[in-house]
């Protein structure tokens, strides 16, 4: 069952998406609600797994000069199985299983094109199902957010009543 956020979840996480190390107190003054209930309410976010606070690092500033999105296609019957073994490289920083051209789409950042191509020949490669991968290697970063917040319930009715 999907986890019911109200207004003051999305506020909470609104003033979290402003600066996650605002001051529950600062956040419940706004709010004229409690610390406490603040304090709870984050606690629940992140239990919930709805929530995470995170220091988000980029990359390309870190010393890692080479990004790439490679399209995997494996073995349907060993997906779960053949992700989890690719996802466990230390270059992978985002994975997900797909209904595409390809089973698995698999974020990377490596140090330049030669570490990658390493990881492509030594592991990806390695790795018992996997038939084929394109690379698509990123020459600039557009947009990248980490700032998405569930809109509210009835925010989505209206919507959808506008669409009808």
């Amino acid at each position: 069952m999907p986890l019911r956020i109200d207004k003051i979840d999305r506020a909470i996480i609104r003033a979290l998406k402003t600066d996650a190390r605002m001051a529950y107190s600062q956040i419940a003054e706004q709010l004229e609600v409690s610390p406490g209930m603040i304090r709870q309410r984050v606690q629940r976010l992140v239990d919930d797994g709805a929530l995470q606070l995170v220091a988000v690092t980029n990359p390309l500033k870190t010393g890692y000069h080479t990004m790439a999105l490679i399209g995997v296609k494996a073995d349907g019957h060993r997906l779960q199985e053949i992700a989890r073994q690719i996802a466990a490289f230390e270059e992978v920083i985002y994975l997900t299983i797909c209904s595409a051209t390809y089973n698995l789409l698999v974020e990377v950042a490596c140090l330049d094109n030669a570490d990658l191509l390493k990881f492509l020949t030594e592991k990806l490669y390695s790795v018992e199902g996997v038939r084929e991968a394109e690379t698509f290697i990123y020459l600039d970063i557009v947009k990248e957010i980490y700032t998405w917040a569930p809109p509210a319930p009835e925010d989505r009715n209206s919507k959808d009543a506008e669409e009808d």
